[in-house]
């Protein structure tokens, strides 16, 4: 491998990832993470020590955050390690403090308290924190202490966010690691939009149809590609979307509904009526260029971190209503901290009257023209950290830096 060469490495493993090394029984994410780091140990093992063996070497590892595995394997080979989060900052500041959120008694989430705030992580409220499907919270903590102790014996932290935004806690992290942190975010800014993947093969034709609309007009919505909802909520976000008297385009992926796969032909007459051609589905959509269409005046979001600091990118207001995850600690900042956007109850069944008051929040009235120009104010900021000596722009020269530092040790 020639020196400044970056490759992406596959390595095989056996069994069932994605149940955990179970054959059956529901999806646990703390067992799936602690069998893909069981599992793909050795393989690891055995292809950086080939590539060791060859001409030119390992200068250095780049892995995910939650592929903690490969922290001892480098230390043990001699290979500087640095993780990526592709999360926010305060979402690893919460895999910090994790163990003590179950001893202090704030993990599991109990509806009787989720608007408690938790004295050790400001500015979450106990229903800010992380949900996840698993069987044990003490199995995810154990993933996630293990997640941090790969941190600390790391060579730097690589994070998706920016300086701006995410200051106090990038600095808390760097302090309590002991470690080089990379702020280098929005990632989306320094990424070129072509030769990018998608998750769906995205339907262009709705730029087009969002070229016919006025500016700052069309509230968007998407739920990401994980987030499930029911046949009647549904219909509860349509006929609230139509009740806005709006224009709006919804992505509906396949997976969306539960046990259905459904398109806009397949809604009611009388909501067709309703919509009367002001309403556009599709099963995907290239969200960048959607974001930064002039004519999108909000995003109806679950929140989770691309589409977040896509929103912030791109200066649009957020209608946040997150579902797992990170995502509530997302929506959390969005709202209370950098005032960019409204909240729906985190948890609560979609219901049409909630997404319309919701809708008319944000874009009707003083609160919604404060939080578009906020909006507009982060979005200049988010472009200056990514510009020539911005906070970005100077945490991706040094992370560089620091890389090619490893082949003079």
């Amino acid at each position: 491998m020639a020196v400044g060469e970056i490759a992406a490495e596959q390595i095989g493993a056996g069994g069932d990832l994605a149940t955990g090394g179970r054959s059956r029984g529901p999806y646990d994410a703390a067992a799936v993470l602690t069998s893909l780091n069981e599992t793909c140990a050795v393989p690891f093992v055995d292809r950086l020590a080939a590539l060791l063996a060859e001409e030119g070497g390992v200068l250095c590892v780049i892995a995910d955050v939650m592929w903690y595995a490969p922290a001892a394997v480098a230390r043990e080979l001699g290979v500087p390690l640095m993780l990526l989060m592709t999360s926010s900052a305060s979402s690893f500041r919460m895999f910090m403090e994790y163990p003590l959120l179950l001893e202090r008694g704030f993990l599991p989430v109990d509806d009787a308290q989720k608007d408690t705030l938790v004295d050790i992580l400001p500015p979450f409220r106990v229903k800010d924190l992380q949900r996840i499907d698993t069987t044990n919270l003490y199995s995810f903590a154990n993933v996630l202490a293990n997640v941090v102790a790969a941190a600390r014996l790391s060579s730097g932290l690589i994070l998706n966010t920016f300086d701006f935004i995410e200051g106090d806690n990038i600095c808390r992290i760097r302090d309590e690691l002991s470690i080089p942190v990379f702020a280098i975010g929005p990632l989306n800014k320094l990424i070129p939009l072509v030769g990018r993947s998608s998750f769906l093969p995205p339907d262009c034709d709705c730029l087009r149809w969002l070229d016919t609309q006025a500016p700052s007009s069309v509230l968007f919505v998407s739920f990401g590609t994980m987030a499930t909802i029911d046949a009647q909520e549904f219909l509860e976000v349509a006929w609230g979307l139509a009740s806005t008297k709006l224009p709006f385009l919804w992505v509906v992926r396949p997976s969306l509904v539960r046990g259905l796969r459904l398109h806009s032909s397949e809604l009611p007459s009388d909501l067709q009526e309703e919509i009367n051609g002001r309403g556009r589905i599709v099963s995907w959509a290239p969200q960048e260029k959607v974001l930064g269409h002039p004519s999108v005046r909000a995003f109806m979001t679950h929140n989770g971190w691309n589409s977040t600091i896509e929103s912030i990118s791109e200066g649009v207001p957020m209608i946040c209503r997150p579902c797992f995850g990170d995502q509530m600690g997302n929506a959390r900042y969005v709202c209370a901290v950098w005032r960019l956007g409204v909240e729906m109850e985190v948890g609560s069944v979609l219901q049409r009257a909630k997404v319309q008051t919701a809708v008319e929040k944000l874009v009707n009235g003083e609160e919604g023209q404060n939080v578009k120009q906020r909006m507009r104010n982060l979005r200049i900021e988010a472009e200056k950290c990514v510009s020539k000596g911005g906070s970005s722009d100077t945490g991706l020269r040094n992370l560089v830096d620091s890389i090619l530092s490893f082949g003079k040790c």
